[in-house]
């Protein structure tokens, strides 16, 4: 991921999400953390939030 990349706008499903704007990452709700694409794993249904780890989606309560 280069640091000029741009940032995702997505849509959070239950089991998969879907992508609104075109971008190579996302942003962590809780960190600030750049997560890519490949990488994202977890992020709240409810909120629509991306979260770069387990703790971090936990700890959102998501």
């Amino acid at each position: 991921m280069s640091p000029g990349g741009r940032p995702a706008k997505l849509h959070y499903l239950a089991n998969q999400f879907r992508v609104l704007v075109p971008g190579d990452h996302v942003v962590c709700a809780k960190s600030g953390v750049r997560i890519p694409l490949d990488s994202l794993r977890y992020w709240s249904v409810s909120r629509q939030e991306p979260y770069a780890t387990a703790e971090l989606a936990t700890e959102a309560g998501a």
